[in-house]
């Protein structure tokens, strides 16, 4: 794709894939450049000041560009029609990236799991450092929204997913961190490597690459990239990397003597203080510094940041029991991590795996869990592998109630699920919802599963209405 693509928007009849907010507003912004839009989606069949003609109905004769959904595989018929008739491909962060500012900078971030948590820890140490930034991407805020916005932010800290990542090509970037890699959406790109490549190609977007040390494929899959490589780990930092010494978080990266360390935070500043939100507090905090942010003020951002909300999110701590929000945790690396931080664990898990397997999982974690309750539609490949490698862990399994249904007010589901955890839990337990699956099956989005329990747990176990 080439960047003259965008610079000549006025009268290009152009096709936008999805009627949603990422595909409504990149279709606002086209339009204010004169670009005649017309929307394609399966569901939606009206949309405001626009055209909405359904998949089947598209005619690639009468377009000169198609901005293409990021979550749409290759192989999807509209991908193929566009390709077979010659039509550009175009997506929207190439498409933010040629309308934004020239003073606006932006840093980008990807990973298996903690992106959103990052990069929103990211740009508040940007705002803490005293200037305008936003958390924007595949979290919250579309990037094209973000450009388009009246507050002329100078720096946007973006969250990239592997599907944006595939189809990128113009933007780039002054700094990007990559958090973990591990097996997710293969489904989707067809394989690891596939999957894996698309995330590393983020690098040959930027200046500066922070990278994970403590992941053995973010090391091995960087090895050949030229740029500027800074590491962190959990370990005591080298010259030239961000890490751990006793009780601080240090920096040996972004000083004047790299023989010194310049301290950070203090370990315990970080909440919660576990193992991979450390972790991602070093990446973030490499990002600010290749800006320039001072150590005092990433210092006074880490001691204030809030976490959002489904991301090791705590519901209730009530006799002895721990309630665990972790609606967020969709894949197994993501799942792993969430229960590694608790001792003994009741996991209600389950949903879509989206191709990936259970069994590294399982063996990770069998030490940690006491009982596992399991839902959705791929819960018997949890089941499969607790029943291979963990005979000691108790397996429930709950099915859907007849009168729950997907969106809908009763939430019978989660109440079911939450009686089962509260009939097995002791004194000391974390009752951890980390699905490491999707939520669609069951769910409106891994929000709304989250959401789901944390109402449950209030109505059931603290007979909150």
């Amino acid at each position: 794709m080439a960047q003259n693509l965008y610079t000549d928007l006025n009268d290009k009849r152009i096709l936008v894939a999805g009627a949603g907010v990422t595909g409504i507003a990149a279709g606002r912004a086209l339009v204010k450049r004169g670009s005649v839009v017309t929307l394609t989606d399966e569901k939606v069949t009206a949309v405001e000041g626009f055209s909405v003609v359904h998949p089947t109905a598209v005619d690639f004769s009468t377009f000169d560009l198609f901005l293409v959904s990021p979550g749409w595989r290759e192989d999807h018929p509209l991908l193929v029609a566009a390709r077979a008739a010659q039509v550009s491909l175009i997506n929207e962060i190439d498409l933010a990236w040629s309308l934004k500012k020239p003073s606006q900078k932006w840093l980008g971030l990807t990973g298996t799991n903690g992106k959103t948590s990052t990069v929103e820890l990211t740009a508040h140490m940007v705002r803490s450092g005293g200037f305008t930034a936003l958390a924007c991407g595949n979290v919250g805020t579309t990037v094209i929204e973000a450009v388009e916005s009246s507050e002329n932010y100078e720096y946007l800290v973006l969250e990239l997913s592997s599907f944006q990542l595939h189809w990128l090509e113009d933007a780039h970037f002054v700094s990007s961190a990559i958090l973990n890699i591990a097996a997710d959406h293969i489904d989707w790109h067809g394989s690891f490597d596939a999957y894996a490549g698309d995330k590393i190609s983020l690098l040959d977007k930027s200046n500066t690459a922070i990278l994970n040390a403590d992941d053995g494929e973010v090391v091995n899959r960087t090895q050949h990239w030229l740029g500027r490589k800074v590491f962190f780990s959990l370990d005591t930092p080298a010259p030239g990397e961000l890490g751990i010494v006793e009780e601080l978080l240090v920096d040996r990266a972004f000083v004047a003597d790299p023989q010194e360390a310049a301290m950070i935070s203090e370990l315990v500043e970080v909440s919660p203080t576990v193992p991979h939100n450390v972790s991602n507090a070093l990446a973030a905090a490499g990002l600010a510094r290749t800006i320039g942010i001072s150590h005092e003020s990433i210092r006074k951002a880490i001691t204030t940041f809030t976490p959002g909300k489904h991301r090791i999110e705590k519901v209730l701590e009530k006799d002895s029991i721990t309630w665990i929000n972790d609606s967020k945790a969709t894949n197994p690396h993501a799942a792993a991590a969430s229960i590694m931080s608790a001792l003994s664990v009741i996991w209600i898990a389950g949903g879509l795996a989206k191709g990936a397997t259970m069994g590294e999982l399982v063996e990770r974690v069998k030490s940690r869990v006491r009982v596992a309750i399991l839902i959705g539609e791929d819960r018997d490949l949890i089941a499969g592998e607790l029943q291979n490698r963990a005979p000691h862990i108790e397996i429930i399994k709950v099915e859907s109630p007849h009168e729950y249904t997907r969106g809908g007010s009763d939430n019978s589901l989660m109440e079911t699920v939450v009686m089962k955890a509260h009939q097995k839990v002791k004194a000391g337990d974390t009752v951890l919802l980390a699905p490491a699956c999707a939520s669609m099956d069951q769910f409106i989005s891994y929000a709304d599963r989250g959401d789901r329990f944390t109402q449950a747990v209030k109505k059931v176990i603290n007979h909150e209405e």
